[in-house]
């Protein structure tokens, strides 16, 4: 089981649980108040609360406790004025007959004891005593009717893999209550039967993909940059176009390496190497199949694909690979994350532009549009939908993006401009159709059709807004945030040359552009802007470095 959004004080455990819902600590305004004598007071109480309300979601602490004295069902060993659990509880008895619901410490042959003798009508819940040093995952057992394999929820779609915030919603069940919207857990249930040595080895593999990230990723790029200046310099630029070509498409295939890292689950070197020598090695064979934006579309082709097919088949790489949803820190745990949105907003945008400048340079405008428009959103449904890629941003930034190239590519006409306007409108009313006849239950089903009214809709929206706002001072993100301002400011400088660069290429013009307002829609709809925007900004960079290598091409005959 999650106890939290990374490392949070067993006290934020219990509070999640008794709430359904939980967000990042750093979200709060106030720190965690401390306990009275390691009890629970009103004072206290008082203090939780205001806190709550400072985050920018519709957290209700105590909301368990409070439901469940609402439906007359007779709670001990919780404190209803003050704790919501109880204080240290690591065993939840929720009994059908006589109504009662009981928490308290228990032992785990003592747990045993109880789901023994607490016969079909009884239900034990045991988790682990989160210490708060750490985000490891904590050990959960449920014993009672229905509950004989690994446990999962809707939640995760993972097997052996749950949340704090899940149990609520199964005890809520288990009374035959209806769970409020403002939990946004999901009950827990058991598939197939019980395999304890998957579950450690997912287990092994989700520990690794945080602390992996920095130094497979960014040692790769660090080692495929500096060889491709150190090539343009000992070439005294002969070679500098090549290079830049075979960096981009290394950049490119990065996200195809890390999937084949998630299905090898090597250890850290070895799966550096295969990042690091793999993409450009899947770079240099492009290049030798194909010359000009052809090699180009096929490498976004190949990436964008293997991520889709991927999402559709359940995410078993994706979860699990370096760039994917990270589930161990308990946000995101099938589909794609932020991270893969903001890359894939770019390089789908981006990859149908060089698709049509190197595979069709003499296509005309209009049919150019209907491309953009038709692949962009053949991938937006992939991506956004909560049965697959499960990441209701690529409803808005992947239209936004195909929907101003379409308007670029021909010249502005009229009829293209509406399009900006009601393709990501109508994008997000067929996901949530989809959503609904699928019963996919996804967060944006959650949070938005079942938000409640405009005014619900309008506090969504606002808390989005907040928590991007807030990426923006995050430490390790700022950091990166003047060089995207520079490389921005350049670009608007040299807007004539980069024009130039792509002057007989209409459709990769367009596409840049479309990337362009991608990144920016991609920044302003997550709650992590800053880094949609310095992922979209490095992604850029690659197609507009390809441009300044085809510079002076002219178009393959038709």
């Amino acid at each position: 089981m999650s106890a939290g959004l990374g490392s949070v004080p067993p006290e934020q455990t219990y509070l999640d649980i008794g709430a359904g819902n939980r967000v990042f600590d750093s979200l709060y305004s106030p720190e965690l108040p401390p306990s009275s004598q390691g009890g629970c007071d009103n004072e206290w109480s008082a203090e939780i609360q205001e806190r709550a309300e400072s985050a920018p979601d519709e957290i209700e602490p105590f909301l368990l406790t409070r439901l469940l004295e609402e439906a007359g069902i007779e709670a001990t060993g919780v404190q209803p004025a003050a704790c919501p659990l109880g204080l240290d509880p690591t065993v939840f008895l929720p009994g059908r007959e006589g109504n009662s619901f009981s928490v308290g410490n228990a032992v785990l042959l003592r747990a045993e004891r109880l789901a023994r003798r607490g016969g079909p009508h009884t239900l034990v819940i045991a988790i682990a005593r989160p210490t708060g040093e750490n985000d490891e995952l904590l050990p959960i057992g449920i014993a009672g009717k229905g509950y004989d394999g690994d446990l999962t929820s809707d939640t995760t779609r993972t097997n052996g893999y749950v949340l704090s915030t899940d149990i609520a919603p199964t005890i809520l069940e288990f009374f035959g209550l209806s769970v409020p919207s403002q939990m946004t857990g999901q009950a827990i249930r058991s598939e197939g039967s019980v395999d304890p040595a998957a579950i450690e080895t997912r287990g092994a593999r989700m520990a690794v993909v945080s602390p992996r990230r920095g130094p497979v990723i960014g040692f790769s790029l660090l080692a495929w940059v500096l060889a491709a200046a150190l090539v343009a310099l000992l070439s005294r630029g002969a070679l500098a176009r090549p290079a830049v070509r075979l960096l981009g498409l290394s950049v490119i295939y990065l996200p195809v390496m890390l999937l084949v890292g998630a299905a090898l689950e090597p250890a850290q070197y070895p799966e550096m190497l295969v990042v690091m020598i793999g993409a450009p090695l899947l770079g240099a064979i492009t290049l030798a199949a194909l010359r000009d934006y052809r090699a180009l579309a096929v490498a976004t082709g190949v990436t964008v694909c293997a991520y889709a097919l991927d999402a559709i088949l359940g995410s078993p790489l994706s979860a699990l690979s370096l760039l994917g949803p990270n589930p161990l820190l308990g946000v995101r745990f099938y589909g794609i994350g932020n991270e893969l949105e903001s890359l894939l907003a770019v390089i789908i945008v981006g990859g149908i532009g060089a698709g049509l400048a190197g595979f069709a340079p003499r296509l005309s405008a209009g049919r150019c549009a209907a491309v953009f428009l038709l692949v962009g959103l053949f991938f937006a449904g992939i991506f956004a939908s909560g049965k697959f890629g499960a990441d209701v941003g690529a409803a808005m930034d992947f239209p936004a993006g195909v929907a101003c190239a379409a308007v670029v590519v021909t010249h502005g006409r009229r009829r293209w401009v509406v399009l900006v306007v009601l393709i990501p409108l109508i994008v997000v009313a067929l996901l949530a159709l989809a959503d609904l006849v699928t019963g996919a239950n996804s967060h944006f089903t959650r949070s938005v059709l079942d938000a409640g009214g405009l005014h619900s809709l309008g506090d969504t929206a606002q808390r989005r807004l907040e928590q991007t706002a807030r990426s923006f001072v995050r430490p390790i993100l700022a950091i990166m945030l003047p060089v995207v301002a520079i490389l921005a400011i350049l670009a608007w400088l040299r807007r004539a040359t980069l024009a130039r660069w792509v002057r007989d290429y209409p459709a990769m013009r367009a596409a840049l552009i479309g990337a362009v307002v991608a990144t920016i829609t991609a920044t302003l709809a997550n709650d992590s802007g800053a880094l949609m925007l310095e992922i979209g900004a490095a992604y850029l960079l690659v197609f507009v470095g390809w441009a300044w290598a085809e510079a002076g091409r002219k178009p393959r005959a038709a």
